[in-house]
């Protein structure tokens, strides 16, 4: 059985965020959960540089290793989740996870980079104090032992 997928409806009914970006960094695709997770509309965003949700302390290294990936075709971040800060449009942090896919021309050059991004800030928030409140445990049972 053949089943034709409408590509507009299928990345618009995902939960995630999936942005596509070309070879030079502007964003061509941004569906409603990107919308939902960074404030930026479709309309913010499409023709933008990835700069409007990378922090200013994190631009230059994420720029140098775009680069590198659409000049080698080659990224880890394909299976494996990367985890990093970024910012929403009113400028609160945010901590997203994300896997990353190329697309090549029919020739094999990157024509494209898709990022599958979750909005991963309260679970982060929430195992940040968690890591907290355990230290606090360890050190207050450690403290007798001390005496």
């Amino acid at each position: 059985m053949s089943t034709s997928i409408d590509f507009n409806q299928f990345v618009g009914a995902l939960g995630d965020g999936v942005i596509v970006c070309d070879a030079g960094g502007a964003i061509t695709v941004w569906n409603a959960a990107a919308t939902r997770i960074f404030g930026f509309t479709e309309a913010d965003a499409i023709g933008k540089s990835l700069d409007i949700i990378i922090p200013e302390r994190q631009r230059q290294r994420h720029w140098d290793g775009y680069h590198k990936t659409m000049a080698t075709g080659e990224t880890r971040y394909g299976s494996d989740v990367l985890r990093v800060p970024a910012l929403h449009k009113e400028g609160k942090p945010l901590s997203i996870a994300f896997t990353v896919a190329m697309l090549y021309t029919p020739d094999g050059k990157v024509s494209a980079i898709v990022a599958i991004v979750r909005d991963e800030t309260v679970r982060w928030s929430e195992e940040r104090a968690l890591k907290t409140k355990l230290a606090q445990l360890e050190a207050k049972a450690a403290a007798p032992a001390a005496q």
